[in-house]
């Protein structure tokens, strides 16, 4: 992908944006290669204080918002906030034993940070999926053993809305959590799929507060 970053190079050394490739070949100024920088480096963790961010509250990463507060851009996220998404799974009742379907785009903090992070956060398996299909979403479950999936509301409506098959309600999920159920999806949901507990949540990118729904 560097060619469609090399065009604007020079106007990115002028605003100080770094350019990092990862992948061998011959560079031009302004761009630094990754990969001859790995093969250099030791395999000994550097000392805690070196990587330690000196203040939690410092941008960590940038992450794609649709634009809750605006147009969709790149929000600032804290290595606190990204710390704190790790205990997500956690707070809707997931465990260590549990087998997580994730096939929501990962350049979204639902499927990234409280996705993979979450996971990560409980030492869950994570069952990552490149595009969701309804109609492979049940044979998902029962190949990979699948307890837990996390959802947007239309994952659900599409799965509602997919013919009736055999087997359906033969399935090991235990837990949906996700946001933007609409209440009809969501008792038709459980009506053809079984006694799934779900957990609605919502929060915002760059907002500061997240709400959980636990009492269904």
């Amino acid at each position: 992908l560097f060619a469609a970053v090399e065009p604007i190079l020079p106007s990115l050394r002028e605003d100080g944006v770094a350019v990092w490739v990862l992948g061998g070949g011959l560079y031009p100024p302004g761009a630094l290669a990754l990969q001859d920088l790995l093969d250099a480096a030791s395999e000994e963790l550097e000392p805690e204080d070196v990587w330690e961010p000196p203040d939690m509250n410092d941008t960590s990463l940038y992450i794609f918002t649709s634009g809750t507060t605006g147009l969709p851009k790149a929000a600032c996220v804290s290595h606190l906030k990204s710390i704190m998404c790790l205990s997500f799974y956690e707070l809707v009742g997931a465990s260590s034993r549990d087998v997580i379907y994730l096939a929501l785009p990962l350049y979204h903090m639902a499927g990234s940070l409280l996705g993979i992070g979450g996971c990560i956060g409980i030492g869950a398996t994570c069952v990552l999926k490149e595009k969701f299909s309804a109609s492979q979403f049940w044979d998902d479950c029962r190949a990979e053993g699948v307890t837990v999936f996390q959802y947007i509301g239309e994952l659900c409506r599409y799965l509602v809305n997919q013919p009736p098959r055999p087997g359906e309600r033969q399935h090991g999920l235990r837990l949906a959590v996700g946001s933007g159920l609409r209440p009809d999806v969501w008792r038709s949901f459980l009506r053809r799929f079984g006694a799934i507990r779900v957990v609605e949540t919502y929060g915002m990118t760059e907002g500061n507060v997240t709400l959980f729904n636990y009492t269904g």
